[in-house]
């Protein structure tokens, strides 16, 4: 009877794949807690049965928040979203530092000193603007080819050189002695781990993040977002491609320069474009072109012409 179900299980899995689709669009999907993002791309890739699917930019596994991602042709915008303005909303626990700078680390360090509001909205500016972080020993980055959390596993001693971030807006929005929430509007390659462990230092305590959320990541926000339970739930086909968002929708904060059909022809075949017309721009160094409302490609305006750097089918 086993071998009978797990048969019947290997033929059901055959023909999913067997059944890939050419689909393209963005999920923006609300990971949820104690899921990877690597779990999530590969549930929504096996819901949608895609062909190609990527996701923009990792979630950790005890955080929740917007990971957008991408199925299809959109796969090829994902440099854009990924490097697009993130809001994080994320609690920092006082008293203890532990080794990953969250609460999946063991403690490593405690302190009796609790901050009170007043002080703690007086360090924030120090903060904000172009500053300089340094990583948490367990991330992804690379030392010598091999990733910083493997090498921290592994017990061997891990030096990550600060490096700049840019931080755009930091506000404290709840407070008490145990912990506080706050939420920061950042650039590519912060780590809200280290921003928790660094404010604790300097109010001469020390802290950990207790719970991190992501509220936005480029275009995509909360409002966006979509559960796995309701990509789940809708039923298979027109229903569940109802909730893809289109591959446009991951470059709408860059400029769009749409195209007639000759210029279109020329540049689906890779070729650059002269731009005509008043309000055609000169220079522009990120931009997509677009013919009757579909991404045609992304590249840049040099000298009043477009050259596509990543053609879309």
């Amino acid at each position: 009877m086993m071998a009978m179900t797990a048969t019947k299980t290997e033929r059901v899995t055959e023909q999913k794949k067997s059944r890939k689709r050419p689909i393209s669009g963005w999920v923006v999907l609300n990971k949820p807690y104690d899921f990877t993002s690597t779990q999530a791309v590969g549930k929504v890739r096996w819901l949608f049965s895609a062909l190609k699917a990527g996701h923009a930019g990792t979630l950790d596994p005890l955080a929740t928040g917007i990971l957008p991602i991408a199925l299809g042709e959109a796969t090829k915008a994902v440099p854009q979203v990924q490097d697009g303005t993130k809001v994080y909303r994320f609690s920092v626990v006082w008293g203890a530092a532990t080794t990953t700078d969250d609460r999946e680390g063991e403690v490593i360090a405690t302190s009796d000193m609790r901050p009170e509001r007043a002080a703690l909205e007086a360090v924030l500016p120090q903060f904000t603007g172009l500053i300089m972080q340094r990583p948490p020993i367990y991330s992804a980055l690379k030392i010598d080819g091999e990733r910083a959390y493997d090498l921290a596993r592994a017990g061997e001693a891990v030096e990550l050189a600060p490096r700049p971030i840019e931080i755009d807006a930091l506000e404290l929005i709840e407070h008490s002695a145990e912990a506080s929430t706050l939420e920061v509007t950042c650039g590519k390659g912060t780590y809200v781990r280290s921003l928790a462990r660094d404010i604790a230092e300097v109010l001469g305590t020390r802290g950990h993040v207790g719970s991190l959320h992501r509220a936005a990541v480029g275009p995509f926000s909360d409002q966006d977002a979509v559960t796995i339970e309701a990509l789940e739930a809708a039923e298979e086909g027109a229903a569940r491609d109802a909730l893809l968002a289109p591959v446009a929708a991951g470059l709408a904060e860059l400029p769009e320069i749409r195209l007639d059909a000759g210029q279109a022809g020329a540049v689906g075949n890779g070729n650059p474009v002269l731009l005509t017309g008043a309000a055609a721009p000169a220079q522009l160094d990120e931009c997509w072109v677009s013919f009757k409302g579909k991404v045609l490609a992304t590249g840049s305006v040099e000298f009043g012409q477009f050259k596509p750097k990543r053609v879309f089918n």
